[in-house]
């Protein structure tokens, strides 16, 4: 019992720092708009200042009616216009305070999302490939919504809340001690109902944060996948996971939101307390004689400007914990630890021919359980390397490496005699051309994703890329033709021409390196022999990294690695691999036998 006590305080103290360490951060990002703040307060100031104004003019006017027939008209009609002035700066002055909170709220907002979004592009893909996509855009969009909604109300009703307590409590006093003495004395209940909830609200939402990102992450999923969800059947068990999830979620904003819901009736209670005791104190003073009618009226509507706040600020409280508990997910993201992060003397690569080098490099991606195994290879340039194997054997791992996705754990790759953690990725990668089984399009044109990699490309560069990857003729089939719009999933077009677009974009871009990572594998059997004389045009002259199961495909690469466990157990050319009678011929047969027997 002890035990869990100890435990249960120590999870308390971590969320009170957790919480602590967000807010240092959210003042840490207002102090760039620190001018918006010092004029909200200013403008919130004086509107508070003239609101609560307003009540002692009424109290005077009240005053100005002695009886029947015994009315200062005069009077009545100067304060009268003193209250419509007051009304309308306090009008102009509420509608600027707006504008600076909306502003400062927004860029504070923009700010992080910005940062969010580069912590993303400079994140390791190990985080990425860990956690699902849904989960990453829900912390980058529903949570800094949800923080900004918190933001805002805090900006647009604490400062004025504050504010209002401050002047009402003044204003009471100069009208009376006796009574502000009983006002003071009960409202600080406000401040402990609301604290004993807030408490116990902050976990519930950020519960209800993860679940939200569980949620979107599972949506993400099943949207993008639908066909593949359909075609197995898998309809209704994927309804039942988000049923399940949804129910969670369910559960989980009932109880924030009865939490939440029960801290304003609560305050309200305590504030009709206040009132009932001013009013009955009120009427004692004013039967003595120590208060007339005027101050009185001006007294209960002091009582109640200054207990309006303590709701206001209560609610404000309940719904700042959402905002924190969502600031503290999205800043758990921006504090990601980085991909490794360049050296300072980081080279540029320029002038290559194609001379790679990988020396004793071993590689996993979890740790403890070994991949890549003392993996050596020495390319020179213009050689042609294939890369074959079994699945799971690190043929794609290969490839990550190389291109620097992950780093190595030991051992060197290195690049025309440069380590590759000695220079810039940017120029690494710049250096090579890449087609994957796994095609990729972005939302935009079909000139858009073929000049992705050299936006400045001319018409004519873009019409000859596409027909050396014979998809030209397609594209002009297209009611648009090269500006026909496409979305990420590419629309109408099928698998094999999303991946012809993806090679004419290599093929405009003639990079002096190249990576095919089964890059016909979704081409019928007649386009393919063209690609591959497009290919071998483009290949000439240029270092050439290809993955391939058909190993039909790389009989004329200059080396081929054969690869089993993580290691190279086999290199030579397709002749001398297959007089050596080793696992190579035994792929090799294999996968000409079926082909005889399909035949």
């Amino acid at each position: 019992m002890a035990d869990k006590k100890a435990e249960t305080q120590m999870n308390d103290k971590k969320k009170k720092q957790g919480q602590a360490a967000t807010l240092k951060k959210v003042f840490r990002h207002l102090g760039k708009y620190r001018i918006f703040v010092v004029f909200s307060i200013l403008l919130a100031t004086i509107s508070v200042a003239l609101t609560l104004y307003v009540p002692k003019l009424t109290g005077n006017a009240v005053d100005y009616i002695i009886g029947a027939g015994q009315v200062d008209f005069p009077g009545v009609f100067r304060v009268m216009i003193q209250i419509g002035v007051c009304t309308l700066i306090t009008a102009l002055a509420q509608w600027l305070m707006n504008i600076c909170n909306n502003k400062m709220t927004y860029q504070v907002v923009q700010d992080i999302r910005n940062e969010a979004f580069r912590k993303i592009e400079i994140l390791p893909l190990k985080y990425i490939d860990g956690h699902p996509y849904g989960e990453v855009v829900s912390r980058v969009i529903a949570d800094v919504d949800q923080f900004a909604d918190g933001l805002l109300m805090g900006f647009t009703q604490l400062f004025t809340g504050i504010a209002t307590i401050a002047g009402t409590f003044c204003f009471m006093l100069s009208v009376n001690v006796t009574i502000t003495f009983v006002v003071v004395l009960i409202t600080p209940v406000s401040f402990f109902v609301a604290n004993f909830i807030a408490k116990r609200t902050f976990s519930m939402f950020r519960l209800q944060s993860e679940i939200r990102g569980e949620q979107t992450g599972l949506i993400d999923e099943m949207v993008g996948n639908q066909k593949v969800v359909q075609a197995f059947g898998r309809g209704k068990d994927v309804t039942e996971q988000f049923d399940e999830i949804n129910e969670r979620m369910g559960k989980a904003y009932l109880k924030a939101t009865f939490f939440s819901s029960i801290t304003n009736p609560s305050t309200r209670f305590v504030n009709s307390l206040v009132y009932t005791g001013v009013g009955i104190t009120g009427a004692f003073a004013v039967v003595n004689g120590s208060l007339s009618v005027g101050q009185l009226s001006s007294f209960l509507s002091y009582a109640n400007q200054y207990t309006k706040p303590f709701n206001e600020i209560s609610g404000v409280v309940t719904e700042f914990q959402n905002a924190v508990a969502c600031a503290q997910r999205i800043f758990d993201l921006i504090e990601e630890e980085p991909q490794t992060p360049e050296s300072e003397n980081a080279v540029e690569l320029k002038d290559i021919s194609g001379n790679v080098r990988a020396e004793h490099v071993d590689f996993s991606y979890v740790d403890g359980q070994k991949l890549i195994r003392d993996f050596n290879l020495a390319v020179k340039p213009g050689q042609r390397i294939a890369i074959v194997g079994p699945t799971g054997c690190g043929k794609t791992t290969i490839i990550n490496l190389l291109m620097r996705f992950y780093d190595v754990n030991r051992g060197s790759i290195s690049v025309e005699g440069i380590d590759i953690r000695e220079m810039t990725r940017k120029s690494l990668r710049a250096g090579y051309g890449m087609v994957l089984q796994d095609t990729w399009l972005k939302t935009g044109t079909i000139r858009d994703n073929i000049t992705m990699g050299r936006p400045d490309a001319t018409e004519e560069e873009v019409i000859a890329a596409a027909k050396a990857s014979h998809i030209h003729g397609f594209i002009r089939r297209l009611p648009q033709g090269y500006d026909t719009w496409i979305t990420e999933d590419g629309g109408g077009l099928s698998q094999g021409q999303k991946q012809l677009l993806c090679i004419a974009r290599v093929m405009l871009c003639r990079p002096p390196m190249l990576i095919l990572d089964e890059a016909t594998s979704s081409i019928d059997t007649r386009t393919e022999m063209k690609i591959q004389d497009a290919f071998a045009a483009l290949m000439k002259g240029r270092t050439t990294f290809i993955v391939a199961h058909r190993l039909s495909t790389i009989r004329e690469a200059d080396v081929i690695l054969v690869m089993k466990d993580g290691q190279v157990i086999e290199q030579g050319d397709h002749e001398s691999l297959l007089a050596e009678g080793g696992f190579y011929k035994h792929l090799y047969e294999s996968q000409f036998m079926k082909s005889q027997e399909s035949a």
